[in-house]
């Protein structure tokens, strides 16, 4: 066996855990800001620990989870070499999830992998990750930073996270607590959010543009629209839940547009109508469409046309929950009703839903005013 030159270390084979540390360190003060008093250990341990002990005021408390990731919107991050917003996106992919069901989420992680550790680079993301999590009022308890050379190149990176909630048994929104003639309020999007960027950025290139590109319709460069951070709903949807006793449900939209994702919070038999025209579609979306001639039931099946967060809520309560979200600093409005799901008392031009999935049912008519 031929002896190396030079000695083997796991720093020449591409891993430097002297940078790993100097990132820890750049990033402990914003962790620490999303630590109250029920985080022991503080930053660095094994595991985080967090106390549970206002769990025992819970009748039979349930534990709701989530974990998801930005998908290729890190791209853009990348390519413009901005790294702190990236980390809102990630915690609302994952917080929002968990609020749907009257959850409250408390504790979140991180995970990063990466060709190579650049400490400062690192440091950016985890605090975007930090400023979320104090955003949606959940600790950011642990997470994990990976070097992985020869896997991936050095400026690469990917980000994923998960996160724990708490919500009683008897409060959990749902299909089961959806009813004949409540009202679908639709709760505004930041822009595109972390869905439909393979689309998105598909279109960038076949329209020619750069990402310093400046578009008259957005009023700023391709590359900033893109980087918009995703809206965190979750300490609103929260106090919803708790303020509204007539809040049935709440539907986060992602992947699938928004009538796919409500179609999962809506029982067999009934159906939710939707008006394109009940809102202005944000310019963003019209530009997607109109720079790659997409189809708008493709582009409304992949992105979320303005609407980040569904709530389905009794009539009565419905303008009480609208003005609470704009007082929150997130525009609200009607979107539609809940209706008995009879295609024949249904006037809508494309229909679409989980029928065959979770019962519901969506019915989009009209046309976007854009």
């Amino acid at each position: 066996m031929t002896q190396p030159s030079e000695p083997i270390t796991y720093a020449g084979a591409g891993v430097d855990t002297e940078a790993g540390d100097r990132a820890v360190e750049l990033m402990k003060d914003a962790i620490a800001r999303t630590h109250g008093p029920e985080v022991l250990g503080g930053v660095g341990a094994f595991a985080g620990l967090f106390d549970a002990s206002a769990l025992k005021s819970y009748e039979r408390p349930l534990l709701a989870s989530s974990t998801d990731g930005v998908g290729t919107k890190i791209v853009i991050a990348r390519a413009l070499d901005v790294h702190d917003t990236i980390g809102q996106d990630l915690v609302a992919m994952v917080v929002d999830d968990i609020v749907v069901c009257g959850a409250k989420p408390l504790v979140m992680t991180d995970y990063i992998a990466c060709g190579k550790v650049v400490p400062e680079r690192i440091a950016d993301i985890v605090r975007g990750i930090a400023e979320g999590c104090e955003m949606a009022g959940t600790a950011l308890v642990g997470g994990e930073t990976a070097e992985h050379p020869g896997v991936m190149d050095a400026d690469d990176y990917d980000v994923a996270g998960a996160a724990v909630g708490v919500v009683e048994a008897d409060a959990v929104l749902g299909a089961e607590r959806v009813q004949s003639g409540d009202v679908v309020v639709a709760m505004a999007s930041s822009g595109l959010h972390s869905n439909g960027y393979s689309l998105v950025r598909r279109v960038v290139s076949h329209a020619g543009w750069s990402l310093n590109t400046s578009i008259d319709e957005l009023g700023r460069t391709v590359g900033e629209e893109l980087l918009e951070p995703t809206r965190i709903y979750a300490q609103l949807c929260v106090a919803l839940a708790e303020s509204t006793p007539g809040l049935r449900a709440f539907s986060h939209v992602t992947g699938g547009g928004l009538a796919a994702n409500v179609a999962r919070v809506l029982p067999q038999g009934l159906a939710a109508t939707v008006a394109r025209d009940a809102w202005d579609l944000p310019a963003v979306f019209s530009v997607v469409q109109g720079a790659g001639s997409v189809p708008w039931n493709d582009l409304e099946s992949t992105l979320n046309m303005g609407v980040g967060m569904v709530a389905v809520v009794s009539p009565d309560e419905a303008d009480g929950l609208i003005a609470a979200s704009a007082a929150a600093g997130v525009p609200a409005w009607t979107l539609g009703e809940i209706v008995s799901d009879d295609d024949r008392a249904i006037s809508a031009d494309v229909v679409r839903g989980a029928k065959g999935v979770d019962g519901g049912a969506v019915y989009l008519s009209g046309a976007y005013k854009a």
